[in-house]
């Protein structure tokens, strides 16, 4: 019962998510609203980290089974992406590093801050 309780808490905030991308007339994917929200209500403690926290570690969990669907996707449109296979790849290839590089960057920040924190 505990599970079925942090699942619709995940889910209630994906719900706000993709009611603010309805309201709000930004380029910004419902799911980016959530993560915001999500943040924003463990930062000031609006949910406790307990109460999302097995939910959160089975969805990490189970997430490569994710990836499935679109993979499968692709097999199926192979025809129409050999055409654009290279500009694809290098694209993927370029954002790729740009986001695990930045993300790098904002991990050192965040884990700096803590240790002048605790120091």
């Amino acid at each position: 019962m505990k599970l079925v309780f942090q699942f619709s808490v995940i889910l209630l905030v994906s719900f706000i998510g993709e009611a603010l991308r309805l309201l709000i007339p930004l380029p910004v994917p419902a799911s980016i609203y959530g993560l915001v929200i999500m943040l924003f209500c463990l930062k000031f403690k609006i949910i406790k980290i307990e109460n999302v926290k097995k939910a959160g570690y089975f969805l990490i969990e189970i997430m490569p089974l994710m990836f499935i669907p679109p993979a499968v996707g692709l097999i199926a449109t192979w025809n129409e992406l050999q055409g654009v296979l290279l500009p694809v790849i290098i694209i993927t290839l370029a954002t790729t590093v740009i986001v695990m590089a930045v993300s790098g960057r904002i991990a050192q920040t965040f884990l700096s801050r803590k240790k002048e924190e605790e120091e």
